[in-house]
């Protein structure tokens, strides 16, 4: 119903924000910024979240000679590694990350590993639980000076202290050797983010190889030296160098890898060389090495050796694929007019899928995350497909999604392919260029990368169904129980929920930062600078709020806090809604309305029933002598002197105040209640007597004074019918039940079935057996019709 009241100054006053009767807030300020939880800035890393003026960080340059045995899966290296410490600190040793320790047999990963057995499982869930028959650890067969004396050193799981002659004092640098071997896991048994994978069929093996030598571990003004052990959740931490690669593979087998291939006159063929030049033209992908002779290939077994070498400069890590099997195809690009060479290398269980869809995909990616990050400076982009389902290192990623036998695929496979090429392709600015700490942090490469990949994905074609980025595919794991979630900052190998916690969830967050809190523009611009500023550099999280906050201008402490560091929800709601009107004093206006409302006002049952019941009355039908000036009196007849105060109480008020006051102004009183914890911006929609809608946006602040309930007075020129908050689902609200006012009923949806059906085929199949049902042409003749 309509209330009235009278417009006065205090009243207005009151309409000119949110009501002044309102409670304090009840525990934790969500809007205290982000003191203790963030570090300390100094000269190192500033408060406005850029590197700082003595900023520092070591590198490590390799050159490094690999075999591979085809035989027995094994590895044999030996590198030599130049350590320089540009740090301020004297260092009495260094920290190697031996990764490849997580398949040793007395592995902390092993032994921390925990589960529950099932009635039912299958052989290859129990190898994976016991690991038993497998070490693929690192050997390591000698640690020396360059040319010089042997140095001590010590293997703690994943680790190794390389124990200094004397301090590495800064500005100064250190060669040595190391000497090792180890044996590659199966992946389709083991997992893990290296491996090989074998096909029957033809009995040939493919090698995605990664984590194959000793690293260095990264020594930084922040944990000095980064040696967490690899249990392997939390990822890598890696400084930048140069590497120089030689691979040596069986002759026969075709070597993709980080960096550029130094010396293809020796590996490739006359012909391959001659498509790869093409490639570097080419409006669509040139195939280097086609089916057919990756088919061919498969049917023998060369007995001799070829080494395939690759450099590749200021990289963090390298990364290798080796196999007879496969094709490989390539197209240049250009970044900012620096060329690069977008290229795929798979077997030919790939297609047609791959041959179509993966280097169009890398190629689309870098031009993508080169226009909103930083330009991509890398020579060479890869994408190589094996049963590795999604791993990313520079210039080179494995990717699963692979066709059906008979090359027929579903539209989700389509697209997951795409979407795992984006995404992996994509780390290479997250984190192999804006170089995070993964082995702390894992949502600032996974996180932001999935966003990047939201957006990519939505420039690869309309109405993409990207998996994750909306607010409303983050609405089940939100609202779930908070014993199943953990905040977003927690460390890699604690987290819960990986894929929800690391990738989707912060994901969301920054896409509700660029959609609703901050705008599309002043986002835009701040995420860029984050990545221009941390380009080849290792970032924290405070390093990425306060750039956020510093290059936009707008204050997200209350956004950080809630999204990141806790694991409360949004839910909004709105509680009730009050109407008023003006009242005109107008006699005539007001005692109108007041029949109108009379009149509208519903009969009770008792009044509806008597109409029918009761035939006569007292005074209306037997004696209507008994009325009197009551029965002809009208209340709301608008008497003279009525009329004559009116005209009194217009004389008293200015033209602008008498313009207010016949303007029939509508004003909602609206109470809004925050039953999630989270503090978010309100996005009020307003339905209209006439069907159309405005949609208001109230910044999050106006929860700072009372993070649980506020209220709010909307005033409108046309009479209101329904308010709605968060329309558009953008802030990823977990009860749409309590958005709208009046409440809105919203069906559920049930399945009825009979019997279990088996497995539909897919889309592709069927129309390839409609095909063949079809009757067959018999010669050259036409059955019918025009062709």
């Amino acid at each position: 119903m309509r209330l009235r009241f009278l417009l006065t100054a205090a009243v207005a006053a009151l309409l000119a924000g949110p009501l002044a009767a309102q409670s304090t807030n009840s525990g934790t300020d969500k809007f205290a910024q982000l003191g203790t939880e963030l570090p300390t800035p100094n000269t190192y890393r500033t408060a406005s979240g850029a590197p700082g003026a003595d900023y520092w960080q070591q590198r490590a340059d390799y050159n490094i000679r690999v075999t591979l045995n085809d035989e027995n899966q094994s590895i044999t290296g030996a590198e030599d590694i130049t350590y320089t410490n540009l740090s301020p600190d004297k260092l009495t040793y260094l920290w190697l990350q031996l990764d490849a320790n997580i398949y040793a047999p007395n592995s902390m990963t092993a032994a921390t590993q925990t589960g529950e057995l099932q009635d039912r499982m299958s052989f290859r869930a129990l190898e994976y639980m016991a690991r038993t028959g497998f070490d693929g650890s690192f050997k390591i067969d000698d640690v020396r000076l360059k040319g010089g004396k042997t140095l001590p050193y010590t293997v703690n799981y994943t680790m190794m202290r390389v124990d200094l002659p004397q301090p590495l004092a800064p500005k100064q640098s250190i060669t040595f050797s190391v000497k090792w071997h180890y044996n590659v896991n199966d992946h389709l048994k083991l997992g893990g983010r290296s491996g090989f994978e074998f096909f029957p069929e033809d009995k040939n093996y493919l090698y995605e190889i990664a984590q194959f030598y000793p690293r260095m571990a990264v020594y930084d003004d922040v944990n000095g030296w980064q040696h967490k052990q690899f249990l392997g959740g939390g990822e890598f931490t890696l400084p930048f160098g140069d590497y120089r690669v030689a691979i040596t593979a069986p002759a026969d087998h075709v070597v993709g890898a980080t960096g550029t291939l130094q010396n293809p006159d020796q590996v490739l063929t006359a012909t391959q060389r001659k498509r790869l030049d093409q490639a570097k033209n080419a409006k669509k992908p040139v195939v280097i090495v086609t089916q057919a002779e990756a088919t061919q290939a498969e049917k023998t077994r060369a007995k001799g050796t070829k080494t395939w070498v690759f450099a590749a400069k200021n990289v963090r890590d390298f990364a290798w694929a080796s196999s007879r099997k496969f094709i490989w195809d390539a197209m240049g690009i250009t970044i900012e007019g620096k060329p690069v060479m977008t290229m795929s290398y798979y077997p030919k269980e790939g297609n047609p899928l791959w041959g179509q869809y993966s280097t169009e995909s890398v190629a689309h990616t870098l031009k993508v995350y080169s226009r909103m990050t930083v330009p991509y400076q890398y020579p060479v982009a890869i994408s190589v497909h094996g049963n590795i389902g999604g791993m990313e290192y520079p210039m080179l990623c494995f990717n699963g999604f692979r066709p059906e036998k008979d090359g027929t695929y579903t539209a989700a496979l389509k697209y997951g392919l795409i979407s795992v090429v984006i995404h992996e392709v994509g780390h290479n600015f997250f984190p192999m260029i804006i170089n995070s700490d993964e082995r702390q942090w894992t949502w600032m490469d996974e996180g932001l990368n999935t966003f990047m990949q939201y957006l990519t994905e939505q420039e690869w074609e309309r109405g993409y169904p990207s998996r994750r980025g909306e607010p409303r595919q983050i609405v089940d794991y939100m609202r779930a129980n908070p014993n199943v979630q953990n905040p977003i900052m927690t460390n890699s190998e604690s987290i819960l929920q990986l894929g929800n916690n690391a990738y989707a969830k912060p994901a969301t967050a920054l896409n509700i930062l660029r959609e609703t809190v901050m705008g599309r523009e002043l986002f835009d611009y701040a995420f860029k600078e984050y990545a221009r500023r941390w380009a080849y550099k290792h970032p924290t999280p405070a390093d990425f709020f306060r750039t956020m906050e510093d290059a936009s201008g707008v204050d997200l402490d209350w956004f950080w806090r809630g999204w990141f560091y806790t694991t409360e929800r949004t839910d909004l709601a709105i509680e009730d809604v009050q109407w008023y009107k003006v009242d005109s004093k107008n006699p005539e206006i007001e005692n109108a309305r007041r029949r109108e409302e009379l009149n509208a006002a519903p009969q009770s049952l008792s009044q509806q029933r008597n109409l029918q019941a009761i035939k006569k009355t007292l005074v209306d039908d037997e004696k209507p002598e008994l009325k009197d000036f009551y029965n002809r009196y009208d209340p709301l007849a608008a008497t003279a002197a009525d009329k004559a105060k009116y005209q009194q109480y217009l004389a008293g008020l200015s033209p602008e105040q008498r313009e207010t006051l016949n303007k029939g102004l509508n004003f909602y009183q609206v109470n809004f209640r925050n039953l999630g914890g989270l503090v978010m911006p309100l996005v009020v929609q307003m339905t209209y007597e006439d069907g159309k809608q405005e949609v208001v946006n109230i910044p999050a602040e106006i929860w700072r004074k009372n993070n649980e309930q506020v209220t709010k007075v909307f005033i409108t020129e046309k009479p209101v019918v329904a308010f709605t908050l968060d329309p558009y689902l953008q802030t990823a609200d977990t009860d749409l039940s309590n958005n709208a006012f009046p409440r809105k009923l919203a069906p559920s949806r049930f399945e009825l079935f009979q019997q279990q059906q088996p497995a539909p085929q897919n889309p592709m199949q069927q129309q390839r057996n409609v095909s063949s049902q079809q009757p067959q042409q018999v010669g050259g003749g036409s059955t019918g019709g025009t062709n």
